[in-house]
């Protein structure tokens, strides 16, 4: 059944009500300076939505993993990069729950926007602790979901709390952000235009097995890359000498290639090297001709003429996992490629999506995020999304035709 989104609310839902919204403000900190304001640009939609209507506006957010309330993972720089986009004050309390975030969020006007404090300060966050997320929820009419790349972590500031507003009759409902990743991954797997290819790269297939197994019914072509791929080439009786697999994973790696046939594709050539950290000078070779000595560190150029090949010929494209070791210059070339050859398929007209992560900023590193249809906010909520997982954070969303029956009721003075 659809969930409810921001977009479904009458305007009046929200001119006076204090929303609780939660963010994804996870952003890189550089001496206290963010230095990467992508995540907090995708937020600026629905704040912008919430405060112009009237709303009372309560940001939560978390931002790293501290152990305890440690201030080098302060959200406060964030709260001035917000300021400066939306060309209005933010206030800041530094407590999440407590006397001082009470007395803040009761001295907000229509319009005004608080960012209450680090929510992973506290441990009952991550355990989703009943009574921390009653506090969060204290004093809210509304909850509005909009961090994407937290949807999959059942926390009190992603389930609990929207679970005891909903279980309290207030609405629970997907902001922008969240509202259009549920639709373009949903609509990949869902409705795909053909031919659909996928590419699943990183470290491990015991990540991404599950991904793997969802995709492979749904995809013409699902290419493989990073170091998952050594697995395969283990499993194929390759020898691979020093580089990262997965011994135990061999026996599902045959079952996957059994049971795939032609539309797994797998590399045909590699660049190696005798040490992976730039010190040694890589060379291209194929599978049977890896010395004992060196280590695969990207696809080769075979591989990436292949690769682009098939994406070009590709109407839908879900990308997610680096190649190879692209934050070496050394081993980049593989990944960049096949950004490169997505955002030429996007020019051709292909629907062409991104899985976050390491893939987002490949992206950039090859300066074509601006050709792509949609980028990801979130890598590991985008890899349970494609493997078919629930999402607590969507799960516990209302019901689109329950909010929009409730708002007919009201209007009618049922």
């Amino acid at each position: 059944m659809p969930k409810a989104r921001l977009s479904d609310l009458p305007a009046d839902a929200l001119r006076g009500a204090t929303v609780l919204v939660r963010l994804d403000l996870n952003v890189p900190l550089d001496d206290g300076v963010v230095s990467d304001d992508t995540r907090i640009d995708a937020t600026l939609p629905t704040l912008r939505h919430l405060s112009e209507s009237g709303a009372r506006v309560v940001v939560t957010s978390h931002l790293g993993r501290p152990e305890g309330a440690d201030p080098s993972f302060s959200l406060e720089p964030v709260a001035a990069v917000l300021a400066r986009k939306l060309g209005r004050a933010i206030a800041f309390v530094p407590e999440t729950v407590g006397d001082r975030a009470t007395a803040a969020i009761a001295a907000l006007g229509e319009g005004d926007i608080l960012l209450l404090e680090n929510t992973r300060f506290h441990d009952e966050e991550t355990a989703n602790d009943p009574d921390f997320a009653a506090a969060l929820a204290e004093g809210m009419d509304l909850f509005v979901q909009d961090a994407f790349g937290t949807v999959h972590r059942a926390h009190a500031s992603t389930e609990g709390a929207a679970r005891v507003l909903r279980k309290r009759g207030c609405p629970v409902v997907a902001g922008y952000l969240l509202e259009e990743e549920l639709r373009w991954l949903g609509d990949a797997l869902e409705s795909p235009e053909q031919p659909f290819v996928a590419i699943l790269g990183g470290a491990k297939i015991s990540g991404k097995i599950d991904v793997v197994s969802a995709l492979l019914p749904r995809v013409d072509k699902l290419l493989i890359g990073g170091a998952m791929a050594n697995t395969f080439w283990l499993a194929q009786g390759h020898d691979v000498g020093t580089s990262l697999v997965e011994p135990d994973r061999v026996d599902v790696a045959r079952e996957v290639m059994a049971a795939a046939g032609d539309r797994l594709v797998l590399p045909v050539d590699a660049r190696v090297a005798t040490a992976l950290d730039g010190s040694a000078t890589p060379r291209v070779t194929r599978p049977e001709e890896i010395a004992d000595d060196e280590a695969i560190g990207d696809i080769g150029p075979e591989t990436e003429a292949l690769y682009a090949s098939l994406i070009a010929g590709a109407r839908t494209v879900v990308w997610n996992g680096p190649a190879g070791i692209f934050e070496q210059p050394a081993f980049a070339e593989g990944t960049l490629a096949i950004a490169r050859a997505i955002a030429s398929a996007t020019d051709a007209g292909a629907v062409t999506i991104l899985g976050g992560g390491d893939s987002a900023r490949a992206a950039v590193q090859a300066g074509v995020t601006d050709r792509l249809t949609h980028v990801s906010t979130g890598g590991g909520a985008s890899l349970s999304f494609l493997a078919g997982e629930a999402l607590p954070g969507v799960e516990v969303l209302s019901e689109a035709d329950a909010l929009r029956t409730d708002a007919h009721r009201a209007e009618v003075g049922a």
